[in-house]
């Protein structure tokens, strides 16, 4: 009985961690695209790369401080030795950085010129890259039941699209952005597969390379965006409101990857996939109340289309891994 009473215990605590790491990636996530909007459309400030780099650079230096824990507390803090100006490690990294900086480039660029309740449609098309590009650069194909849930998530997407334009609150260039931050995340999530064996699938050492090269890499786009004359005339700049906003949402966007790896860790993939899409419908209802926008029943249709193609998906996948694991299990005991 005292057996059976500490596995019950033992299982609510689990349980109890498992509610806390998700309810923490939801309020998170959600609370970052919020902050990223009113930095990029309720401010009057137009340096969307400046607001990026702040961001990389706050979570570099969370890195960096971590990393130095480490040496000084090695029993309670643990971080990879690493050389981020290594010429063979940039060489290494590099393009995983480059498709890092543009996703968050485009990503910011989206959310500046569409509405929070849209931002999830106008970037849903990351599946369909995912499965291009898998195929082109990896030589692996996808199975009949994917393409399948692929054609769903298509569907949703261009009928979101159409009614935006018939509510006359359609973004092209948001939209565009919205694609191409699909198709950045898309190659980022290859090569980091393809990078993460030659740093020993260490996250926290990607996510500190990554982070420092984006930093470097948005000055660039900040001159060619002409942000430090805007910046340069911006008089709040310095203000308190302003600056507590731009660290919060620095903060929150190294708590999604944080949160994000804790979820994969306690749950699994499949299980952060579905959470993930169901934070989006929440995040979407929550955006149309919190702006009070009103939406036709096509327009959540294309919402739930989207959702479902991409939850459908991700079901087969997980499957279709649980089958090859078995098959290897098998293989390797014969």
């Amino acid at each position: 009985m005292a057996l059976e009473r500490d596995n019950r215990e033992s299982l609510i605590q689990k349980y109890i961690k498992i509610f806390l790491v998700v309810s923490g990636y939801w309020i998170v996530s959600i609370l970052t695209v919020f902050i990223n909007k009113t930095l990029l459309s309720e401010i009057d400030l137009n340096a969307p790369m400046f607001i990026a780099l702040y961001q990389t650079l706050i979570t570099a230096l969370i890195c960096f401080m971590k990393k130095g824990l480490a040496k000084v507390f090695p029993k309670h803090f643990s971080f990879p030795d690493t050389n981020v100006w290594n010429v063979k490690t940039m060489k290494t990294i590099l393009p995983v950085s480059l498709m890092f900086t543009m996703m968050i480039a485009m990503n910011n660029l989206c959310l500046k010129y569409v509405s929070v309740a849209f931002y999830y449609i106008g970037r849903s098309l990351t599946t369909i890259f995912n499965v291009s590009f898998t195929y082109i650069l990896l030589g692996e194909k996808t199975s009949k039941e994917c393409l399948f849930f692929c054609g769903v998530i298509i569907f949703g997407f261009y009928l979101g699209v159409d009614q935006e334009n018939l509510a006359g609150s359609l973004s092209i260039s948001g939209t565009i952005f919205g694609i191409l931050a699909s198709l950045s995340l898309s190659l980022y999530s290859i090569f980091t597969k393809k990078v993460l064996p030659k740093i020993d699938n260490e996250v926290w050492v990607l996510s500190y390379y990554n982070n420092i090269y984006a930093t470097i890499l948005f000055i660039p786009l900040m001159l060619f965006n002409n942000e430090f004359v805007i910046l340069f005339n911006y008089m709040e700049l310095i203000q308190t409101y302003f600056c507590i906003i731009m660290t919060v949402g620095g903060i929150c966007g190294f708590a999604i990857g944080f949160f994000t790896s804790l979820q994969i860790k306690y749950t699994s993939a499949l299980t952060h996939n579905i959470s993930g899409t169901a934070k989006a419908c929440a995040q979407t209802v929550l955006a149309t109340y919190w702006y009070q926008e009103t939406k036709s029943i096509i327009w959540w249709c294309s919402n739930f289309a989207v959702l479902f193609g991409s939850a459908g998906y991700a079901r087969v996948k997980q499957l279709d891994m649980e089958r090859k694991h078995k098959e290897n299990v098998a293989y390797q005991k014969v």
